[in-house]
């Protein structure tokens, strides 16, 4: 019998497949989280801080390794709910330079859209005040907007090895007709790492909690993303049939 797309129902399913794979999940992400933390501080040593071409392959090579940590995240959890049944090798979970090459794409144009939309009209053509207070407002609303209709462009070049621009427009399809449940999924997400972020710049410790956070939100995606497409087919919930 077909189910519902349920928010709920999503955390649940999420929780499951972090609690039962706890120990492969943590382990992935202190990793990467030590790997990215050795190359920042590598790099700040190495590197002189007042040469612009250096700075920016250094900003490239922090860039490339975190997308690399986040699409091999993206593949481990894939496997994990795929694999539940048999064993999978480690090749399965490194993510192909194509995947990486159509993240950092999707970032480039993200980047390049708000960067345009900062200079070209609130630096240049509102010059009024109130006229710039509300364009930023207008850019925040876009911006969120955006945010909630693209958030699924990495699990599309991961799962279905889509282009930068295939991953957009499958992401706008998936959200469509969903969007209150997306923004409700987008507010446990900002809830569970966006708040614990901002404390921890004050209470450090609570940093280890976005430790634990950080993979569980994508899990969240992740599932999210399978359930909107057997919402979208119309068939049963595959997801919760292999836990």
């Amino acid at each position: 019998m077909y189910h519902p797309f349920s928010v709920a129902e999503t955390i649940k399913t999420a929780w499951d497949i972090f609690k039962k794979n706890f120990i492969t999940i943590i382990v992935y992400s202190v990793i990467a989280f030590l790997l990215i933390s050795f190359m920042t501080i590598v790099i700040e040593i190495l590197i002189p801080s007042d040469d612009f071409y250096t700075q920016m392959l250094a900003s490239f090579i922090l860039v490339f390794i975190q997308a690399y940590s986040t699409l091999g995240l993206y593949k481990l959890i894939f496997t994990l709910i795929d694999s539940e049944y048999y064993e999978f090798e480690l090749s399965q979970v490194i993510p192909r330079i194509k995947m990486i090459l159509s993240y950092l794409a999707v970032v480039f144009i993200i980047g390049f859209c708000i960067v345009t939309y900062k200079i070209i009209l609130l630096d240049h053509l509102l010059t009024n005040p109130i006229a710039e207070r509300a364009g930023s407002v207008i850019g925040i609303l876009i911006g969120l907007y955006l945010i909630l209709r693209v958030m699924f462009f990495n699990t599309f070049i991961v799962d279905d090895h889509s282009g930068p621009i295939e991953s957009l427009r499958q992401s706008f399809a998936l959200t469509k007709n969903y969007m209150i449940k997306v923004l409700s999924i987008l507010g446990i997400i900002i809830l569970l790492i966006a708040i614990p972020a901002k404390i921890s710049q004050y209470v450090p410790i609570v940093s280890i909690f976005i430790l634990f956070a950080y993979p569980f939100v994508n899990i969240i995606l992740i599932v999210t993303y399978r359930k909107l497409i057997y919402s979208h087919q119309d068939v049963d919930d595959i997801v919760v049939e292999t836990l």
